[in-house]
């Protein structure tokens, strides 16, 4: 615990304007190369972690590891769908950079192949290298997982997947003989790995677990400990959560008994935020105190559960200013050891200097989106927007996309007061700022941004209970 002191000169260290950066606390200086654990949830709600205030949903290995480490309250993902998202954060790079806005991806359906993967970057640094989950960035020969430097896969390869059947569960080109519950067998999966690496090269190991997304699958003995859940679709999302928060427990719990929780940087993010809306009830997410869904540059579907966690390394705290999941990547090469080069032209900034003091201020002065007709851009507490009108009314037709509007995030959480008639020098600001990163886009690959599906998978059928 702080004392008044001890806070007083660190106000004087950091300025009062950015204590968020100070309640992180310092760190002990880093040696050697650590492990990288890259944890991502799919479609979660913001409002559905126990970090977050959540009360009918018990996560206490989520709530444990966000105790452990930093946990942001600002923390973005540069897109509110799930391919585009996964190709920011395996790049580093606004996707919107190589064509890849939409779930079909770039040319060629997928990840382009001119993009270098964080996987690709980290095996050349002598890493060992493995994907556990979903994929979603193409489905072809030379996209697959294997090709992009994943030593080793097991998982899916497209957006969505059954969570019973075994069709289209591959261990690497192979299929899978057998299945039970893919939350619980890609929490096997890396425990597994981690075992099997305890000694050796250091290790990179993304952990991209299905759940919470559709179709709603859970196993009897999960749902029946939420039985006291009226709504049927927030009780099987309750259980699809408590499912990949036991196995994350699992995951954390085989990185301590195998001596190296002290040397993995562990980080956990959903990749959009929860697909619901007004009438519409997609997973039985909730994204409160956010405004919005997935598929909307509204908060609700860009702003996520944010943790880095590093034991005896970064101590824990909350961090108040904005970050995005191109972060991660840059902090972990970073971490690793390994020379970012300006020809790589990432956008992602290396957090631990923030997290231990040896920087200050905001990682970031700007942070944008764009996504379709959509857009965003946050500068300080002020964002412009403009967004999928279906957020508003679900009428079933397509609609335009809303008016530009400004916010103020700091007293506006849920963005429901448009400042931008009040204050036009500062949204002509915002917009002239997004309008000059937008320039040097390219144009979308594929068109579109869909509905809330993100694409089927061989052996994605309705199915409500295990066998």
């Amino acid at each position: 615990m702080k004392t008044p002191s001890m806070l007083f000169f660190a106000l004087l260290a950091c300025g009062a304007c950015v204590t968020a950066t100070c309640t992180a606390g310092a760190a002990t200086p880093p040696s050697g190369r650590p492990n990288i654990l890259l944890i991502v949830g799919d479609d979660m709600g913001y409002a559905d972690v126990g970090f977050h205030g959540c009360k009918d949903i018990p996560t206490p290995h989520l709530d444990a590891l966000a105790a452990s480490g930093v946990r942001f309250t600002n923390g973005y993902v540069s897109g509110p769908y799930c391919s585009p998202t996964r190709a920011g954060l395996l790049t580093g790079r606004y996707q919107q950079r190589f064509g890849h806005e939409f779930n079909g991806g770039g040319e060629g359906g997928g990840l382009p192949l001119t993009e270098v993967t964080i996987a690709n970057r980290l095996k050349t640094a002598g890493y060992a290298t493995a994907l556990v989950g979903k994929w979603h960035l193409g489905a072809k020969d030379a996209m697959h997982p294997q090709q992009r430097g994943f030593d080793e896969f097991f998982g899916f390869l497209g957006g969505a997947h059954s969570y019973f059947d075994r069709t289209g569960m591959l261990r690497g080109t192979k299929q899978l003989e057998e299945l039970d519950y893919t939350t619980d067998a890609f929490g096997r999966e890396a425990v597994s790995f981690i075992e099997r690496h305890r000694t050796g090269a250091p290790w990179f190991l993304y952990l991209a677990f299905n759940a919470v997304h559709t179709p709603m699958h859970a196993t009897d003995e999960r749902l029946k400990k939420f039985s006291h859940i009226a709504d049927e679709r927030r009780r099987t999302y309750a259980a699809m959560m408590a499912a990949m928060d036991e196995n994350i427990g699992r995951v954390r719990k085989a990185l301590a008994a195998s001596g190296q929780e002290q040397n993995t940087l562990v980080y956990f993010i959903s990749d959009n935020g929860g697909p619901n809306m007004p009438g519409v009830t997609v997973n039985g997410s909730i994204n409160l105190p956010l405004r919005g869904s997935k598929r909307t540059t509204l908060e609700g579907g860009i702003r996520v559960p944010y943790i880095i966690s590093w034991a005896g390394r970064i101590k824990p705290g909350v961090f108040e200013l904005p970050a995005i999941q191109l972060d991660l990547n840059v902090t972990a090469l970073a971490a690793a050891g390994v020379e970012v080069k300006p020809e790589w032209k990432l956008d992602g900034v290396d957090l631990m200097p923030f997290l231990t003091g040896a920087k200050t201020g905001a990682p970031h002065d700007v942070l944008y989106w764009r996504f379709g007709d959509q857009m965003a851009i946050r500068v300080g507490d002020y964002k412009l927007v403009r967004y999928d009108m279906n957020v508003e009314t679900r009428s079933g037709k397509k609609q335009p996309a809303s008016e530009v509007k400004l916010y103020d995030l700091a007293r506006d959480l849920g963005e429901t007061k448009n400042l931008f008639a009040t204050m036009p020098d500062k949204a002509k600001e915002l917009q002239a700022r997004w309008d000059a990163w937008n320039a040097t886009l390219m144009k979308p690959a594929t068109g579109g941004g869909g509905g809330d599906d993100d694409g089927d998978e061989p052996g994605r059928k309705k199915r409500k209970k295990a066998e």
